[in-house]
C-alpha cells in the first residue's frame, strides 16, 4: 500500500502528458491532473462534443498524431474494444523508445490484444470508482484508492511514475494498491460478472419474474426485488454485510442465513468457479471481440431485448414516484 508521502509529483510534473478520450474517467484524470499542475492535454475525435468541454476548462485539445509526437505519457481511456486499434494505427510505430503507455484496465494488455514494443513503459492505474467520483472526491480534497500494476519498465522508473500520477488523481490521500494486469483485468471482469452486474440484475430478474409467474402484483414484486436493494447495499457499502445484518429485522436476518445455507452458496459457488476459469482461459474476451468484428450484433440484440423488459416497464411508472438526486461535478 502507498500513501501521499511515497509518491513525488515532480516525476509527472516534468512530463507532457495526453489524455486520449474524455469519458467519464478521461474529464476527470485531466481536470484532476490540471488541478494538480501537471501539463496535461486531450486527444478528442475531431467532431467529439466534448472539445468545448475540456477547452472551457482551460485543457489543450490535440490530434492523435501530435499526441503521439510531443508526449511523454499517454493515457488511454477509450472503450476496450477500441484500443487495439488505436495502438496500432497511430501508436507503435510513431512513439519514440522510453516514453509511457497508461491504461485504466488491463484487458487488452493482458488477453494479447495489444502487444507493445519492448523498449516502451506501460503501466496501470485504475481507480476503483466511476469518473463522476473520482472527480468530486478530489473537489473535496479526498480522493478514491487506485490500483497500479507495471507490464514493462524500459526506464526502470515506471512505479515512481504511476505514483505520482495516482497523487494528481487524489488516490495518495487513501490508499494505492500494487497488482498486476493479469490480476487487475481477471478479478474485474470476474466482479462485473458474477456479482456487480451480471450476478445482480440475474438475481432481481429472476426475483422479480419469479413473484409475477406466482400470481403477485408486478408493481410489489418491483419494490421487494430491486427498489429496496438500494437500502441493502448503502448498509453493506458503508459497514460491510455485518452492518446490514445488524440493521434488519430477525426475521430477514435468520431469512439470510436459511437461504444462504439451504439454497444459494454452493450453487452460487459452483456456477462461480466456471466463471471465473471461463474468464482465466480467454473463452469470454473471444467472444467479446468476435462480437465487436461483428458490430456487436449480439450486445445490441440483448440490450434491446432487456430493455423492453417487464421489470423496465413497471419501474418506468413506479420511479416517476421518487425524486432522485445524484452528485455529479463535470
Amino acid at each position: 500500500m502507498y500513501y501521499n508521502k511515497d509518491c513525488d509529483i515532480n516525476f509527472l510534473k516534468k512530463k507532457i502528458v495526453t489524455i486520449i478520450g474524455y469519458g467519464s474517467q478521461g474529464h476527470a484524470h485531466a481536470k484532476n491532473l490540471k488541478d494538480s499542475g501537471i501539463n496535461v492535454n486531450v486527444c478528442l475525435k475531431k467532431n467529439s462534443k466534448n472539445i468545448d468541454n475540456a477547452r472551457n476548462y482551460g485543457i489543450k485539445v490535440i490530434e492523435i498524431n501530435e499526441a503521439v509526437k510531443i508526449s511523454d505519457v499517454l493515457i488511454i481511456l477509450i472503450p476496450d474494444e477500441d484500443q487495439r486499434d488505436l495502438y496500432y494505427n497511430f501508436i507503435h510505430d510513431y512513439y519514440d523508445k522510453g516514453k509511457t503507455l497508461i491504461f485504466a484496465h488491463g484487458f487488452n494488455i493482458h488477453y494479447k490484444q495489444i502487444i507493445p514494443r519492448s523498449d516502451l513503459n506501460i503501466i496501470l492505474i485504475a481507480p476503483k470508482a466511476p469518473g463522476h467520483t473520482v472527480r468530486s472526491t478530489f473537489v473535496d480534497k479526498y480522493g478514491v484508492p487506485s490500483l497500479i500494476a507495471i507490464y514493462q519498465d524500459y526506464n526502470k522508473n515506471s512505479l515512481n511514475l504511476a505514483l505520482s500520477y495516482c497523487k494528481c488523481l487524489g488516490s495518495g490521500n487513501v490508499g494505492i494498491f500494487l497488482t498486476t494486469f493479469k490480476e487487475e483485468t481477471e478479478t474485474d471482469l470476474f466482479g462485473e460478472q458474477a456479482v456487480l452486474c451480471g450476478g445482480v440484475s440475474s438475481l432481481i430478474i429472476s426475483g422479480f419474474e419469479t413473484l409475477v409467474e406466482a400470481g403477485y402484483s408486478p408493481e410489489i414484486s418491483y419494490f421487494e426485488c430491486l427498489h429496496e436493494l438500494k437500502l441493502i447495499v448503502d448498509l453493506i457499502y458503508e459497514g460491510g454485510i455485518k452492518l446490514m445484518r445488524f440493521s434488519i429485522s430477525n426475521t430477514a436476518e435468520f431469512g439470510d442465513y436459511y437461504i444462504f445455507e439451504n439454497f444459494y452458496y454452493n450453487l452460487f459457488k459452483i456456477k462461480m468457479k466456471k466463471i471465473i476459469k471461463n474468464i482465466q482461459n480467454g473463452n469470454f474476451s473471444k467472444e467479446f471481440i468476435l462480437d465487436k468484428k461483428a458490430n456487436f450484433l449480439k450486445l445490441n440484440l440483448l440490450r434491446n431485448n432487456f430493455s423492453n423488459h417487464l421489470i423496465e416497464i413497471v419501474g418506468d411508472k413506479i420511479r416517476k414516484m421518487f425524486k432522485f438526486k445524484t452528485k455529479i461535478i463535470n
